[in-house]
Formats: structure tokens, sequence, C-alpha cells
């Protein structure tokens, strides 16, 4: 089978390389043989390639963390496979307790993007922050595939969205997303301009995937009892938050670290998808995928994202019937 390696650590356009004729995974106990249908880049699948993840399997590993593929017995499921691997490839492994099915009203790519991005979204948004209808929610880098997850999930629950995006090009795709406010970081002061659409009042809650100088941003706008949702630091500066600061203007950081309601909560996991499918069977939520590209042009994809350069989500898309 075909499958991308990552023999060394670096950049993925450099450390990645596609085997042609690579041995098909053999799944351990309690794990599952997938064909992969496709799968969606993520910003950790770089950090996964440079070794900066919290992951770090043996070398060599094949990337790609979060995958839509078809189980032996012909069910379309989504799963993180298990490194390493991973889902850049024509089969991947995956635990069998943690495979979900993939929902009728998304595409193969589609599904493939559903799960950490929106897991993630709701799981901040919802049980980290308690988002209520009519709040404003603060969006970084939301015309990205972990921010346009927030927004359309923030949309959702009936929440005024604010965007902030880098560039216009990424604002326009933040306006289609359905942002209510977009602020175009490059252009304008972030500061100024959240106070001037919230009437000085701040955001309720801020939902943060880049830190550094977002996360500055974030404590100068957070309303009175606002919350902010710390999601992970894609601009690859982690703030040192003032805690004096939190606590004269009565505001919460709120930490997100996803992966372990697979361990803590899992039923947590489940039920949530079952919302999200809800969501997506209505049109509330359609995982935004701007770019799909064969298995042969993974690496670019994952260098792209690396980036910072793509908007929504790049899906890679494998044909049927994979080859032994």
């Amino acid at each position: 089978m075909q499958a991308w390696h990552v023999h060394e650590n670096g950049e993925p356009s450099e450390v990645m390389r596609l085997d042609q004729d690579a041995a098909r995974p053999v799944p351990g106990d309690g794990q599952v043989l997938l064909r992969v249908r496709a799968a969606n880049v993520n910003f950790p699948d770089a950090l996964l390639c440079r070794g900066q993840y919290q992951v770090r399997p043996p070398l060599p590993f094949t990337p790609g963390v979060e995958i839509c593929g078809e189980t032996e017995d012909g069910r379309r499921v989504i799963a993180t496979p298990v490194l390493p691997y991973g889902g850049f490839a024509e089969y991947a492994v995956a635990d069998a307790v943690a495979l979900l099915p993939a929902p009728d009203a998304l595409d193969d790519a589609e599904a493939a993007a559903l799960h950490i991005g929106y897991q993630t979204g709701w799981f901040g948004l919802h049980r980290r922050a308690g988002l209520q209808a009519g709040e404003t929610l603060l969006v970084h880098a939301a015309a990205g595939g972990v921010g346009s997850a927030a927004v359309q999930l923030g949309k959702a629950a009936g929440a005024t969205v604010i965007g902030v995006v880098g560039g216009a090009g990424k604002a326009a795709v933040a306006r289609e997303l359905g942002c209510d406010v977009v602020v175009d970081r490059r252009a304008e002061d972030v500061i100024a301009a959240v106070k001037e659409a919230t009437g000085g009042r701040g955001a309720d809650v801020i939902y943060d995937p880049v830190g550094g100088a977002a996360y500055a941003q974030s404590a100068k706008v957070v309303a009175f009892e606002g919350r902010i949702v710390v999601v992970g630091f894609a601009s690859g500066s982690i703030p040192s938050p003032a805690l004096n600061h939190a606590l004269v203007k009565n505001y919460s950081i709120l930490g997100l670290h996803w992966g372990l309601y697979n361990t803590k909560d899992p039923e947590s996991v489940l039920r949530c998808h079952e919302q999200l499918t809800e969501l997506a069977a209505r049109g509330a939520i359609k995982p935004l995928v701007s770019e799909r590209v064969p298995l042969e042009e993974a690496s670019a994809a994952v260098q792209r994202v690396a980036d910072g350069v793509t908007t929504g989500r790049v899906a890679v898309v494998l044909e049927k019937g994979a080859a032994a």
C-alpha cells in the first residue's frame, strides 16, 4: 500500500516521504484496520513532523490524526488513528471502542473534518465556557479549521460571533461562515474594534487557538465574568497570563485538552458526536473543506497548514479501492 512516513523530525515538506510499497498495518488487541476514505490535515500533524507535539511516536511513523474510514464489514466511520499508523496512507489502525459513525449528511472529506475541531469547539464552548444564547463569542483565527468550527457552533447556539482573522481573503471567508462582525488584525486595531462592536462591554466567551498576541488582546476585551478558552498555541508563543488581572476583572481562564475526555469521560465524547450529527443533519454546521487533494499531495498540504496560509480544512481524499 501507499503510506507517508516520517523518518526524522523537521518541516513536513522536508521529512515526509511517500512509500509506494509499505506494509499494511496489523491491528493489535482491541484495534481495527480501516481503509482510509479521507484524512483531514490538522496543525498537530505538522507538530508531529517537527517532534513538537505532546505525543511523540517512534520513528518512522505515518502522520494523519483524523480520518473518515471504512471497516472491513463496510461501515463508514470517523476515527483518530493510533500512531504510528496515521491517516496519510491507504490503511490505518484505530481503537475499536473509539469509532464513531460518519454522519450521512456529510461526504468523506467533511466527515473527516468533523471530529477533532468540532468536538474541541463543542466541549470548549458548551462544557467549559457554558456559552448561552444572546452572549457574544469572539473567535481568534476564525477562518481556520479550528476557528471555523467554533464560529458555526457559536451561531448554532444563538451567540453573536466576532471573528478575528489575518487578511482580506480570510475576512471574506469568516463573513461567509456567518460571523456577525469580522476584524482583520492586519488592518485594524483588534482591541478597539471589539470594544466598539460590543459597546465597550467586551466578549462573554473568547475562543483562542492562537496564543501569543491573541491572548493578550483577549485579556483586554473579555467582559465582566467572561471566559477565555485556551485551545492551543498556533502562533508558537505560549502566554503567561497575569492572574492579578483575572482577579480584578472577574474573568475565567479555561484550559481545554479534548483528548483527555477520551480517557476520562468517553461517554461524553459519544454524546457530543450525537449532538454534532444532529446539527449536521439540519444544516446548522458543515465543515468548511477549502481543498481536497490526492494522497500524493499530502506533504505539501501539511506544510501549507503549518505555514498558516489555508482557510477551513484541507482534506486528503483517497480513491475507493486501496491497493494491497
